[in-house]
């Protein structure tokens, strides 16, 4: 009797195995350790295949991005798990999740498109960011999260976690917590694939790898891992703070409906004219260029001393204004009031890009003093939305971000900082810039520009 049950109890044995691994605390493995079962490419024409359980990614030559897509597709909420390892410093990859494929796209070759978990071996360090594949670009560099930037490690397996709730992503490298993006266009369901990415026509780079093992997803059972404080949040949500933006201390300081909390500079009330409070946007309305003519500057009525500043902004051909901080009042000039200034203005159209010194006047500049070091990649142009954040540390450190990128760093009252006043419009003004506290401003300079989305949270 032994005899006759030994062999199908140890088949019984193996199958209970493989149903546990493949489901363990509800766990599901995407990849077997053995094949690219149930995994299909889709553009591109890298090579996948396995070894060793691991599944590796190697570039050839004069090919488009490459990925290779699980035909799991998954719905709603969901935990993704696996491991990554890239060689060299010259290699780039990435995990697409919540993603899609297109195969009329590229007259007919195909595109996968969505968000993507970066690997980025570069000295940029932005692996664990979001990026939009084929479609909006970067959503979360992780200059957004200077502490998370040394989380990958080169040459060594990576530990990936990815947690999609709803419009909400958040993302894990080597259990440091990296990215915190809250979306609109999220449909919550999706495609999963690994990326080889192209290295064009650089011959010296073919045959370089990338690998990935210990592939697992969670869609039941799950709650968001709580995210340490002090991440900024990316929420594309219009005028809206997350409970995580307000257990850290962000507050809005444009609710999208009223003008409570801003007043006319110099004046004690909100302007009669000039400025529009309409679809959830702060508009100052065109005078045809003409500085602070019409309904004039605007300033909140509260006074920040170290804070962190994120605002939206969308320009209109040609258009110029400003955000401006350490703004007293004391000045009583005459147009726009006195204040270090980030730049808002249309680069391609407007003159004043090509005034002052090197650049200084330009988008996201410290205006008339510093030059925005940026790429056009992350300049949004006429009539669409530009991210602006402007943090200003304790310590008088000051950085201004556009679109998640740092262009500039500056130490307010340095020598340095004060070289740069004495020969710049500022020369007049005893101590420029340097006030204990000041409000934040909205410029009139004439042209119609609308802000949205105006957030900040004061340091200590």
């Amino acid at each position: 009797m032994k005899a006759r049950f030994a062999i199908p109890l140890i088949f019984l044995y193996l199958f209970t195995l493989v149903i546990e691994s493949y489901s363990q605390n509800g766990w599901q493995t995407l990849f077997d350790g053995k094949t690219l079962n149930n995994w299909k490419q889709l553009t591109g024409s890298a090579t996948y295949t396995v070894e060793n359980g691991v599944i590796v990614g190697t570039t050839v030559l004069s090919s488009p991005n490459s990925f290779l897509v699980s035909d799991k597709r998954i719905t709603g909420n969901f935990i993704l798990e696996l491991e990554a390892k890239i060689e060299d410093t010259t290699m780039n990859s990435g995990v697409q999740f919540h993603s899609n494929y297109d195969k009329n796209a590229n007259e007919g070759k195909g595109k996968v498109y969505g968000y993507q978990f970066e690997l980025d071996a570069s000295s940029r360090r932005w692996s664990g960011g979001v990026y939009d594949e084929g479609r909006r670009d970067w959503l979360y560099p992780v200059s957004l999260n200077a502490n998370a930037q040394d989380a990958f490690k080169l040459n060594e397996f990576n530990r990936i976690r990815i947690e999609v709730f709803g419009n909400t992503v958040t993302t894990w490298l080597n259990g440091k917590a990296v990215a915190y993006f809250v979306d609109t266009l999220t449909k919550n369901d999706g495609i999963i694939a690994l990326q080889v990415h192209s290295i064009g026509d650089h011959e010296d780079r073919v045959g370089e790898k990338v690998y990935f093992k210990n592939i697992r997803i969670k869609t039941a059972g799950i709650q968001q891992t709580p995210f340490p404080k002090g991440v900024y949040v990316e929420n594309l949500n219009n005028n809206v703070l997350t409970d995580y933006e307000k257990k850290n201390g962000w507050k809005l300081l444009f609710d999208g409906k009223t003008s409570n909390g801003w007043i006319g500079a110099y004046k004690k009330t909100f302007p009669e004219k000039g400025w529009q409070i309409k679809g959830g946007m702060i508009t100052v309305l065109s005078s045809q260029g003409k500085e602070s003519a019409n309904g004039g500057d605007i300033v909140t009525a509260e006074q920040f001393s170290a804070f962190d500043l994120s605002f939206q902004f969308k320009l209109s051909p040609g258009g110029n204004s400003g955000v401006k901080y350490f703004v007293t009042l004391s000045e009583n000039n005459q147009g726009s009031a006195i204040g270090l200034e980030y730049q808002v203005l249309d680069d391609s159209l407007h003159p004043d890009a090509k005034l002052g010194i090197a650049g200084n006047r330009t988008m996201a500049s410290l205006y008339d003093l510093i030059k925005a070091n940026k790429q056009s990649r992350f300049i949004h142009g006429p009539n669409e939305w530009n991210t602006g954040r402007i943090i200003v540390y304790p310590n008088n450190h000051v950085e201004h971000y556009l679109n998640g990128v740092k262009v500039l760093e500056y130490e307010r009252g340095s020598k340095e900082y004060r070289d740069l006043v004495a020969t710049s419009k500022y020369k007049i003004w005893d101590h420029f810039g340097e006030a204990k506290q000041g409000h934040i401003l909205l410029q009139d300079h004439g042209d119609e520009v609308s802000y949205r989305s105006i957030k900040i949270k004061v340091l200590k």
